[in-house]
């Protein structure tokens, strides 16, 4: 018997676990995630009520997006966790009706990819400097290869899982990869560095510059007009995290100034990022509209489904979010 098989055999066996959990996002949400959470909770021996209307007294677990509008967790007396469908959590951490736990989206094998393919792209694109040949198809035999990956230093400002795994895509293609994060971590094949010191020594080795960091009222405007002078003349920056990570105004200072080449940016303060936004039009700003990668329903479910199956076999969820840090 497959090792699958064995599993859901000996899940057949056990009692079903019945639990009333509330699907909270946009209600376009609802049909890509139906389907995928129910046969993950079916996975996982679930006998699971998922909803998207429910008496609050009833719900057990909500699975949810900030976009949802709901913000009052009040009147849900029989919540045992809240279960986040993004990476990110800014926009939730801080309510104080949401007192039970909240678990973030980690692990999901489809976000971590989405985000490596994203990153070592724009990595690749500016690295090659292929902006240079396609939109340059004006005639001009323009000489000169780029240099190899061993001579372009990549440094990555924030080493959870998505950072990590970015990081180490990147040293495996040969880039020199710098890491940097609040508390001191040690990833194979990433110069892990922490702390005010080590944050200053990770931007002077950025010939490209990647933000995945979390937004936390420590991390907003990390990048600011100061820590962007650290970085070597001509550098790049590439943000996939958050918007409120970089000073706009600094930024746009920076390219003017030409002490940065370019920034290729994903995420912004306000989105989607307004027609008459600065970044629109600037020659050396690339605006991605938030695609760098997104939540995919069916190993998002399955996520969800294994943190539910832990609460309920009396286990402590995965992947809490810590009040006090943010993330």
């Amino acid at each position: 018997m497959s090792t699958a098989r064995a599993r859901r055999h000996r899940r057949s066996r056990e009692a079903a676990l019945t639990v009333t959990v509330l699907f909270a996002a946009k209600p376009e949400s609802w049909a890509d995630y139906a389907a995928p959470l129910r046969a993950a909770f079916a996975e996982e021996g679930l006998d699971a009520a998922l909803v998207t209307e429910a008496a609050p007294e009833t719900v057990d677990y909500i699975v949810y997006a900030p976009s949802s509008g709901l913000e009052d967790f009040h009147p849900f007396t029989r919540l045992k966790a809240v279960l986040n469908l993004w990476a990110g959590v800014e926009d939730v951490v801080g309510n104080p009706t949401l007192t039970v736990p909240l678990a973030r989206m980690v692990d999901d094998a489809g976000l971590t990819q989405g985000m490596v393919e994203w990153v070592t792209g724009h990595v690749l694109r500016h690295h090659l400097g292929m902006d240079r040949h396609i939109l340059g198809q004006d005639g001009v035999w323009r000489r000169g290869a780029p240099p190899l990956a061993t001579e372009r230093r990549v440094t990555i400002l924030g080493l959870g899982a998505l950072g990590a795994a970015c990081g180490q895509a990147l040293a495996r293609l040969g880039f020199p990869v710098t890491g940097w994060s609040r508390s001191p971590k040690r990833i194979e094949g990433i110069d892990a560095r922490s702390g005010a010191d080590g944050l200053a020594a990770a931007l002077a080795r950025a010939d490209i510059l990647v933000l995945l960091l979390p937004l936390t009222t420590e991390t907003e405007n990390l990048v600011d007009a100061a820590r962007l002078a650290e970085l070597p003349e001509g550098a790049v920056l590439i943000n996939p995290g958050r918007g409120a990570l970089i000073d706009d105004t600094a930024l746009l200072a920076a390219l003017d100034a030409g002490h940065l080449a370019h920034a290729t940016l994903d995420v912004f303060r306000t989105e989607p990022l307004p027609p008459e936004h600065p970044f629109w039009a600037h020659p050396k700003v690339t605006v991605t509209p938030h695609i760098a990668s997104e939540t995919r329903p069916a190993s998002a479910a399955r996520v969800i489904a294994a943190n539910i199956r832990r609460a309920e076999a009396g286990a402590p969820l995965h992947h809490l979010v810590d009040r006090a840090r943010g993330y």
